[in-house]
């Protein structure tokens, strides 16, 4: 069965950013949820100015570059064989699926190795109210894909599409996260959790949803897939987030933040991933995850998403730190 997700579309943007200020692109967060608490800001350095790229020694292995498939939704959904043999020609290897395109778990696992592509990460939900077969049903699937690691892509919304101040939601939704690793691991598995801007809106009481779901997730059971985009959207710089959680970022969303507070091609925007990768070791890096929440939808033509993904895995490959 084909895996729909509930994603959230891209956010516009509705406010200037300073090139040097990663707290203006907090406000347009701040502006949309209504939190003046995000404008306190991360306590380390800014993005870099766009164009600029930190120079060293070190570079993304070549290996564990991957995309996030939601990248190129449309193109996928009008030709899945061709935009995955698009992808291997690029220089992917591996890609993070987000549902099979209309196709069962074997018949996108076939499309994949016709390309010579492995989907080595997947985003399914959790089952909420939590169901443990239903769940289980997701793993088997992952595994005949191949995937070695599945990840929840997206909360933080009520019914009513306001984001969720009340803490006993994260701590339950904690359980449920600590339910699906230990189900994930018994399926040979890791599972991670995939952030928004959302998790670091203060709650009633002072704290964030990241911050509880970090403390009341077993490490053991619980990694995190930390989309570097939201997380600065969130009023956090990512090496803060890396040094508070030693060991448990194994994958990275990489995607780059425009002037505007929109999304950009990597190394079109603001944010220095440089500086945030000299600190991969400390977070326990696996995968280097190329995105764009918007590509394919107006103003952009889906033609466009293969472009992000060629510009993605390009900027990747030569960035040196």
């Amino acid at each position: 069965m084909d895996q729909q997700l509930n994603r959230p579309g891209p956010t516009p943007a509705s406010e200037p950013v300073s090139r040097r200020g990663v707290l203006r692109a907090a406000t347009v967060s701040a502006a949309a949820v209504g939190a003046a608490g995000l404008l306190a800001g991360p306590a380390s350095a800014a993005p870099a100015a766009p164009g600029q790229q930190a120079q060293g020694r070190r570079r993304v292995p070549v290996d564990r570059i991957s995309i996030q498939l939601y990248t190129l939704r449309d193109q996928l959904a009008a030709d899945l064989p061709g935009s995955l043999d698009a992808l291997r020609r690029i220089g992917y290897r591996r890609v993070e699926h987000a549902g099979f395109v209309g196709r069962t778990a074997a018949q996108f696992r076939a499309a994949l190795d016709e390309a010579g592509l492995r989907s080595t990460s997947g985003h399914v939900g959790i089952p909420q109210p939590f169901d443990a077969a239903t769940w289980e049903q997701a793993l088997a699937d992952a595994n005949v894909v191949g995937c070695k690691k599945i990840v929840h892509p997206y909360f933080g919304r009520d019914a009513s599409g306001q984001p969720i101040r009340d803490p006993a939601v994260y701590r339950a939704l904690a359980r449920d996260l600590n339910r699906a690793g230990r189900l994930a691991e018994r399926a040979g598995l890791d599972f991670g959790y995939h952030n928004h801007q959302l998790e670091f809106v203060p709650l009633t009481g002072g704290s964030t949803g990241f911050d509880i779901l970090t403390a009341q997730t077993d490490p053991r059971l619980v990694h995190f897939e930390l989309d570097l985009y939201w997380t600065w959207r969130g009023a956090h710089d990512p090496v803060d987030v890396f040094r508070a959680n030693r060991g448990r970022i194994r994958q990275v969303h990489v995607k780059d933040l425009d002037v505007d507070g929109g999304f950009a091609d990597l190394g079109d925007g603001v944010i220095d991933f440089g500086r945030i990768f000299a600190h991969e070791r400390e977070a326990g890096i696996e995968e280097y995850i190329v995105e764009r929440d918007d590509a394919g939808t107006a103003p952009r033509s889906p033609a466009d998403a293969l472009d992000t993904a060629r510009v993605g895995f390009d900027y990747l490959a030569s960035l040196r730190y």
